[in-house]
């Protein structure tokens, strides 16, 4: 494999290569022009080229994906999934019941100023160790070598779960948004799951045509970005505007506690009540594994984690304040007959079915916008587990299309878990919800994993990336293991009481059925085949020794053009 540049007459000349960094030099060999032989090479490929370098040098990865998302579009795919507002849009009556507006209000603030300290130690860990694999990559580089691979394996699988979980409960909002409107435009027909779940599996096959090629994937996630933030300024301007200045007293809003759950204690109603806060500000981790996707991933994921945060507190608590105060009835919307009572708010605001299905279905552009990236999310993390052998069949979940650029296996196997997923919902709403709990406890323990092994090892145990905020960083992380514990135990608890078959939590047997699954795996065939961090390592002198030429053929390139 070669790579050579001459200068004589005012060109530069490329020669044909075979890379194992097949992204950055089909670029490469894209910008060749057919008329004179040269080549123009700009900074962002020469940074792209190095930081491919730098994943084989510090990794033993090979670099099989094209860096093409900027700070934008990793933000586009964090907040796109993440959509804080419409998350709390979806669950509004279920934490209602469990405190009123003001549990939902104090909420929000609550589980965002918990993000903020769960984002610090993600963006801490990003940018000292860019990897796609995020969270389960770092377990392995941190855990002793006598539990690194079993670590790692639960970390990447319980990770790995919370996504598809999660893509789940997003494709069953906008499921049902969809068949609320139906409902709403008409009036004599009821609400049956049969209706939901055919409308589930539809979006579901549609949606997974938007992961299978590569290059407008950036920008499907920047409009899903300007169409949330625009969803919100137009549905909370709106409401506001139609409200004619008769809205709730203040009381209603941020003092006033209902416990409809059926608990004893207060205390309990309000905790139960903070699970879908806490979906709503879930997956976080997303951006990190775009990490070799992105040119710089040791700055700008951390912006993208944290502007993720900021932007969905911000969006969040504004709509949500604004939706309680233009509330006329609240009683109707515990049984709403859409299904979907933030439409049954709008219809009560603006008296118009044909107004109330226009801001629904900016909601539905929402949530199918945050369906498109949370499919890139998981996708990306059971590929990046796949090409460790961490799950069945991984040889063929670890390959790259070489045509369209994406892990499209990975991805087809993510959405046919989702396909599965919706059966169970037919069968039992009870069984689905308790999945989608386990989605966010999956995922708070993926989390924890690898930062309990860096404060037993001591923070200064590994080399800090350019984002590193040191003391509040020691606080983060300590902040995101006690959150772990707490929405382990918590969330494990039943929404109601009494508690009966139709309304129990199974959360606990969902973790156990899958933990269960995992660890059997694990001895049958696991231990025997992951990839450990000496094996992988063992590959960083062979992928420097074929792509160091490129990078200073390339640097050779640069400097040449500049000089003609």
């Amino acid at each position: 494999m070669s790579l050579s540049s001459e200068k004589g007459n005012g060109s530069v000349e490329v020669h044909q290569v075979s890379s194992v960094a097949d992204g950055v030099v089909e670029v490469l060999h894209s910008r060749f022009s057919r008329e004179s032989g040269a080549i123009a090479i700009d900074r962002k490929i020469l940074e792209a080229a190095q930081a491919d370098l730098e994943l084989a040098q510090e990794t033993g990865y090979k670099p099989e994906l094209r860096r093409n998302f900027s700070v934008l579009a990793l933000l586009g795919i964090g907040f796109g999934i993440t959509n804080s507002w419409c998350g709390i849009s979806a669950s509004l009556i279920t934490s209602i019941s469990s405190g009123g507006p003001m549990m939902v209000v104090y909420g929000i603030i609550i589980v965002a100023f918990i993000a903020m300290f769960v984002g610090i130690t993600l963006s801490e860990l990003i940018s000292a160790m860019p990897n796609a694999g995020g969270q389960y990559y770092w377990t392995k580089k941190l855990a002793p070598k006598k539990y690194s691979g079993f670590a790692s394996y639960m970390c990447g699988n319980f990770s790995w779960a919370a996504s598809v979980f999660i893509s789940a409960s997003i494709c069953l909002s906008i499921s049902s948004s969809v068949v609320g409107m139906y409902l709403m435009n008409n009036p004599d027909k009821e609400l049956q799951t049969w209706q939901v779940f055919v409308t589930y599996e539809i979006i579901n096959i549609f949606v997974t045509l938007f992961n299978i090629w590569e290059r407008p994937l950036p920008y499907f996630s920047q409009a899903a970005l300007y169409v949330s933030l625009a969803s919100f300024l137009i549905i909370t301007i709106v409401v506001l505007a139609k409200s004619g200045g008769e809205f709730q007293n203040p009381q209603f809003v941020f003092v006033e506690f209902t416990n409809g759950t059926g608990w004893a204690s207060g205390g309990i109603a309000f905790i139960v009540g903070l699970i879908n806060p806490s979906w709503s500000f879930s997956c976080l981790d997303a951006a990190t594994h775009l990490a070799e996707e992105s040119a710089d991933p040791r700055r700008k994921i951390p912006i993208a984690i944290l502007g993720t945060v900021a932007i969905g507190l911000f969006t969040s608590l504004l709509y949500s304040i604004a939706m309680f105060f233009c509330i006329k009835d609240l009683e109707p919307l515990y049984n709403s007959r859409t299904g979907v009572p933030i439409m049954d708010i709008y219809y009560q605001v603006l008296g118009s079915k044909a107004g109330a299905i226009g801001l629904e279905f900016l909601i539905f552009l929402t949530a199918f916008g945050s369906q498109i990236t949370c499919h890139t999310w998981q996708a990306r993390l059971c590929w990046s587990l796949a090409r460790d052998n961490g799950i069945p069949g991984s040889r063929y979940w670890a390959q790259v299309n070489t045509k369209t650029g994406l892990p499209v296996n990975a991805h087809l196997m993510s959405c046919f878990w989702i396909a599965v997923i919706g059966c169970i919902y037919m069968g039992s709403s009870t069984a689905y919800n308790s999945m989608i709990i386990g989605g966010v406890v999956f995922q708070m323990l993926s989390y924890s994993i690898p930062v309990t092994f860096l404060l037993k090892n001591g923070r200064d145990s590994i080399k800090h990336g350019p984002f590193w905020l040191g003391r509040i960083g020691w606080i983060s992380n300590w902040v995101t293991i006690g959150w772990t514990i707490f929405t382990t135990v918590f969330y494990s608890l039943p929404p109601v009481m009494p508690v009966t078959a139709g309304n129990m939590n199974y959360v606990s047997a969902v973790m156990g059925v899958f933990g269960l699954y995992c660890v059997i795996y694990w001895f049958a065939r696991g231990k025997y085949k992951f990839t450990s961090l000496e094996e992988r390592e063992g590959h960083i002198e062979e992928l420097t020794q074929q792509l160091s030429p490129q990078v200073s053929a390339m640097i050779n390139i640069l400097s040449n053009e500049k000089q003609v």
